[in-house]
């Protein structure tokens, strides 16, 4: 639950967390110009462990703490790692519930983007659908405080969880990312591609971006294509690479 009074305890407790980690970068194609868009940030153990190892070791008690050094990590290894002359992305997940107070927490990500030098409006903030929202009205603030900062924001993994199109009711996110599943075998099935079509009505309606994300065939890339979406993100172009940016191939 979040603290209103005295401020947050993630703010007030500096003990480190008890685990190490990095990140690996996942490429997001605009086939349109024939570029990277940007790198997703992925969590990895230190020894090439999954995330879902990592994510194991994130109790309530340490979600805050957890959060905010996935957002330092992402941006200084961006700052390193990603060409100063270009306006590639980087994208973060974050979690909405470890959110206290949009304006108090995302200090850090700020004091680290103006440390290494990676300008602020080249990062994407993505919270995940599968993640339950008890707080629409909360989550709807920490939309506006980052896009008033001038941060991109996107709802990942949409269609696969609890809330679906309510979210788009309460709110708007610059993109919407169209999860794997409903990609998965979308070619030779008429009701995802139906239902896919329905989302990108809504999106443009909306002025919101769409990615296609678990892209892993050209069967796949071909009937995306042909739906109208320009961004991309899946097997079939790379794999996430640790602490390095992966070889991009296009797929045609």
């Amino acid at each position: 639950m979040r603290e209103t009074t005295s401020g947050c305890q993630g703010c007030r407790d500096s003990a480190p967390l008890p685990f190490d980690f990095t990140m690996a970068f996942h490429p997001i194609i605009d086939l349109t110009r024939g570029v990277v868009w940007g790198y997703e940030a992925l969590v990895r153990g230190t020894r090439g462990e999954s995330a879902g190892d990592i994510l194991r070791q994130v109790d309530e008690e340490r979600q805050y703490k957890f959060d905010q050094a996935c957002r330092v990590k992402a941006i200084e290894l961006a700052g390193r790692l990603f060409p100063a002359s270009e306006d590639t992305r980087l994208s973060i997940n974050f979690m909405p519930n470890a959110v206290y107070e949009p304006a108090a927490c995302i200090r850090t990500s700020l004091e680290t983007a103006r440390r290494v030098g990676f300008d602020m409006k080249r990062i994407m903030f993505e919270f995940t659908e599968n993640e339950r929202v008890a707080d629409t009205k909360h989550v709807a603030r920490i939309i506006r405080e980052y896009r008033r900062l001038g941060f991109i924001t996107a709802i990942d993994d949409f269609g696969a969880g609890h809330a679906g199109l309510n979210l788009l009711a309460n709110f708007q996110t610059d993109l919407i990312k169209i999860d794997m599943e409903l990609i998965r075998g979308i070619a030779g099935s008429a009701a995802r591609q139906a239902i896919l079509a329905g989302i990108l009505v809504i999106a443009r309606s909306l002025d919101i971006t769409i990615i296609a994300e678990g892209v892993e065939t050209e069967a796949e890339l071909a009937t995306l294509k042909s739906a109208g979406i320009n961004l991309f993100q899946g097997f079939l172009f790379a794999r996430p690479a640790i602490e390095t940016l992966p070889t991009v191939s296009f797929a045609a």
